[in-house]
């Protein structure tokens, strides 16, 4: 495994094709519902992700990420409440 480069950022800001670990999630910013959707979809802390693509026209959403082998699409906003850290 790579160690991750402390440069902590939020998901929403993850340049396209950098993978990063997830640091913390602000599960307060979010609905009970939409942190279960969220958990379902496999995001946790210590999870690799690498940002694949996101929407155009200047709203950046949704953000499709690679997670294992799956990949998924989240909204910007709780893009923004995940911090990670860029892994080198």
């Amino acid at each position: 495994m790579n160690a991750p480069v402390k440069l902590a950022m939020t998901l929403d800001k993850l340049p396209m094709r950098k993978r990063a670990k997830i640091s913390a999630i602000d599960w307060t910013s979010m609905s009970e519902n939409e942190g279960a959707q969220i958990r379902n979809l496999g995001l946790e802390e210590g999870v690799e992700v690498e940002k694949l693509y996101q929407g155009m026209f200047g709203l950046h959403d949704p953000i499709a990420l690679k997670v294992g082998r799956m990949m998924i699409a989240i909204r910007k906003l709780h893009a923004s409440a995940i911090s990670v850290d860029i892994l080198a």
